[in-house]
């Protein structure tokens, strides 16, 4: 098990820029991947973007390729969610998740191929 934490959420306007910090304890976190999900209110639990154990390899929903990118920093043990040209439609609260990389699964975009979750940071953005 492995322990997350995020951070980095507030109140933006359209088109500003956010940088969500996922901070990993506990188990080494060297042998999992991780993903950012995010759930608007009265909707369910959307995948958002992923990133593989390595960080070779990086996923997204259709919706925010070219704005945003995941990435990550094994000495910190860090997972990072760039957002850039934020939109209304991005008000969500954002989760971000660990799952242990297998060699025939090495990345995945369902809630429930993931193990851990931290508790969540609200990004809300104004028009």
């Amino acid at each position: 098990q492995v322990q997350l934490v995020e951070s980095g959420g507030g109140l933006v306007q359209a088109g500003d820029s956010l940088r969500l910090s996922c901070a990993a304890s506990g188990r080494s976190f060297s042998n999992y991947a991780a993903g950012w999900f995010r759930q608007a209110p009265g909707k369910e639990r959307e995948f958002v973007a992923a990133i593989t154990k390595s960080g070779g390899s990086t996923h997204y929903r259709d919706s925010v390729k070219g704005r945003f990118t995941i990435s990550s920093d094994n000495a910190k043990n860090t997972v990072y969610l760039e957002m850039n040209s934020l939109k209304v439609e991005d008000t969500a609260i954002y989760y971000c998740a660990a799952r242990i990389a297998t060699w025939n699964r090495p990345v995945a975009v369902t809630p429930r191929e993931y193990e851990n979750w931290g508790q969540g940071t609200q990004v809300t953005v104004s028009s």
